[in-house]
Formats: structure tokens, sequence, C-alpha cells
């Protein structure tokens, strides 16, 4: 059986650091795929922002997440040298290596198989707003 592969993207408009769940817009990215079977691979196109999945229910688990964030890559870190945007600038490359730019998720009778308490974020590591570009990959038949 060949697999069919269908591509498709949004752009997310971002507050600043934090997390935005874009689970119902994969959703939709792979309801628009028609595919029911496979797997979407969720990326993101940028260096200073991640895609992960996390908790859905409690919001204190992705503020204990930027908050352990903040102690081990804390903004202005003598460190780094590389600040060309500002004190927030290689941080938010180090969280972005550290947390990953891209995601899969298997995919059953057309919907994604996350679990009960999953979502799928796209967290923002600079502290200003930014337009981020996600695209989604869906394989499968």
């Amino acid at each position: 059986m060949n697999a069919t592969v269908v591509r498709d993207g949004f752009t997310v408009a971002t507050p600043g650091r934090g997390f935005i769940d874009i689970s119902e817009r994969v959703a939709t990215a792979v309801r628009g795929s028609g595919l029911r079977s496979g797997l979407v691979n969720v990326f993101t196109r940028h260096t200073s922002c991640s895609l992960l999945i996390s908790e859905n229910a409690d919001p204190d688990v992705r503020g204990d997440l930027e908050r352990w964030f903040a102690r081990a890559v804390p903004d202005g870190d003598a460190l780094f040298h590389h600040d060309a945007e500002g004190p927030d600038d290689m941080p938010g490359h180090v969280r972005s290596v550290l947390a990953g730019v891209s995601v899969n998720i298997p995919l059953g009778d057309g919907r994604l198989l996350l679990g009960t308490w999953q979502g799928i974020y796209l967290w923002e590591h600079r502290t200003r707003p930014h337009q981020r570009e996600v695209l989604t990959t869906v394989v499968g038949c």
C-alpha cells in the first residue's frame, strides 16, 4: 500500500513568552488531509520557540515548566555572547534546542491519538510577540 503525504501550515501569533495550545489547529489539518491512519509531524521553522506535548488540564504544569526553564536558562546570563536582539535572545535559542521544534503524533480513525491529558503546544521563548509558522505533514492512508 502506498502512503499519501499531505502538507499544510498555519501561523501562530504569540503574545510573548508562554504556551499556546495548538491542538485544535493540528487536528483541523489532520481532518483536512482526509487520511484516516498514519502519523502527523508538526514542525516550527523558528529557532526561539518550541513544540511539545504536555499536560492540558492543569495550567500549573506549564507554569512549572516555564519557572524551571527560567532557572536553567536565565535571560541576560553573562555566559551568552549572542544577544543581538536582547537579553532573551540566546536563552530563547537554548530553550528551543532543549525542548525541540517538532513532535510526531499517531493518527487513527482520522484523528489525533493523544492521551486524555495531552495537548500540543507552541512554546514561545521570547518575551515580545512573534508570528510563528507551523507546518504539518500528515503521512498515511
